[in-house]
């Protein structure tokens, strides 16, 4: 793929700009208060669902959530019957998401932990050997947790449907991998069957940098662009994602090194 020409400016965007400092306004700052993996995979959940709209809304949608689960948001979830997370959460919105589908989704979580014994089990359990990428076992790991809560809506997607699933895999980015972004606290050998989590921004600059021509932002693109990134880097397909994406929206970073990374191969 003719992405390869431009790993020299990749990798230097990398060490530019996936630092802890470049991080802000970013979901993934919430994780860095949690230190048990257990703790951190529920909120990784709950920043990564919300992480659709204004980044500002994100972020008070976001707090608003993990300030009612308190410190340890697993123990939180394992000691508060369904009842009382369906009330606690009563008149909750983000954008077109209601109370019913975050509390469905919290259960699900609080099921899923109880029967596999964590959100990382959950997933683990879809995870085959032979599998190229984390779709089997995202497909899984949505199945379940839709099941186990009664239905969460748009807020945990399938890719059996051909979504992309863009929060899910920006959850994944932040649990599998480990670096001064990613905190981590899944097993890191999983980085190698990561998708990139494609939105609209990193489809724009998938497609500048000639890593697809689709127009669509679904499934089978994500898949396309991590292959050609996979290209460069075939342990950490996912590894240039922050630094990317942070071109064009973090209020310090104007783009300048855009034209290098993403200009005619």
């Amino acid at each position: 793929m003719p992405i390869r020409k431009h790993r020299q400016a990749l990798d230097e965007l990398y060490e530019a700009y996936n630092r802890r400092r470049y991080v802000h306004p970013d979901p993934v700052e919430f994780l860095y208060a949690y230190d048990d993996s257990e703790d951190r995979e529920v909120a990784a959940l709950v920043a990564s669902s919300l992480a659709f709209g204004r980044v500002a809304h994100i972020l008070v949608s976001v707090r608003k959530v993990l300030d009612r689960l308190g410190p340890s948001p697993a123990s939180f979830l394992a000691d508060t019957p369904d009842a009382r997370l369906r009330s606690m959460f009563a008149g909750f919105v983000h954008r077109f998401v209601g109370s019913d589908e975050l509390a469905a989704m919290l259960i699900g979580a609080k099921r899923a932990r109880r029967r596999f014994g964590g959100l990382q089990a959950c997933f683990r359990q879809g995870v085959g050997s032979n599998d190229g990428t984390v779709v089997p076992a995202l497909t899984a790991f949505s199945a379940a947790l839709n099941e186990l809560g009664g239905g969460c809506g748009f807020l945990l997607p399938s890719p059996a449907g051909g979504s992309a699933c863009k929060r899910l895999n920006l959850m994944l980015r932040w649990l599998v991998r480990r670096d001064d972004v990613d905190p981590g606290g899944w097993p890191t050998e999983w980085a190698d069957k990561l998708l990139v989590p494609l939105d609209t921004h990193m489809h724009r600059i998938a497609r500048a940098m000639n890593a697809t021509r689709r127009k669509a932002a679904d499934l089978r693109t994500a898949e396309e662009v991590t292959a050609a990134f996979r290209g460069i880097r075939p342990d950490d397909p996912v590894r240039y994602d922050f630094a990317l994406t942070r071109l064009g929206i973090h209020p310090d970073l104007k783009g300048a090194e855009f034209p290098a990374v993403c200009g005619p191969a």
